[in-house]
């Protein structure tokens, strides 16, 4: 039997760098560019068009997120040069990251594959797995699908971090009752 340790809600964001293609750094769950919670994407490579499809959509959302304070990065576990060849399918303006390791992956609780041919891809890779890191550096929403059929929905996902970013309305970090 397999078994995972899932990142929790409300526990702290692993300090995770990785390059994008400019060759700049970025930490993920650290915020820029005045934005004080950021969106993790983590996608599973260039070998999946339901990723590409996904952070292309996600790029339609950028403005109404920055409204509302949340940045957006995406990062996977593919090199520089499967970065390079996906970037030309992708139409984003947030940050693509690339070369997470299975040590980080298992870090964050995904769940990691095997391709089935060479031809999918040359190493194992995470499922898509959606962190919301806040202010203070912890886990406000999470979500890890073990294959890329389940994600979350865009429009419903940003709707409601609207409404948790409202302060009027006050809500905590779901999901932290203890067993």
């Amino acid at each position: 039997m397999l078994y995972t340790n899932k990142l929790a809600a409300d526990s702290p964001f692993p300090a995770i760098s990785l390059p994008d293609l400019q060759g700049q750094q970025h930490v993920l769950g650290k915020t820029r560019e005045g934005a004080s919670w950021q969106l993790v994407i983590i996608y599973r490579g260039k070998h999946c068009p339901l990723c590409t499809k996904y952070l292309n959509q996600l790029e339609g959302y950028k403005s109404q997120l920055a409204d509302i304070g949340v940045d957006i990065v995406a990062a996977s576990g593919d090199s520089r040069e499967q970065l390079q060849e996906h970037a030309e399918k992708l139409n984003v303006s947030f940050p693509l990251t690339y070369g997470l390791t299975e040590g980080q992956m298992k870090e964050l609780g995904l769940y990691i594959s095997v391709p089935r041919s060479e031809q999918e891809t040359d190493h194992n890779f995470a499922e898509p797995g959606l962190f919301v890191i806040n202010e203070k550096g912890t886990v406000q929403v999470v979500d890890i699908a073990n294959n890329p059929f389940i994600r979350p929905d865009l429009e419903a996902l940003v709707n409601g971090l609207s409404w948790i970013r409202n302060p009027e309305n006050n809500y905590p970090i779901r999901g932290t009752a203890p067993y």
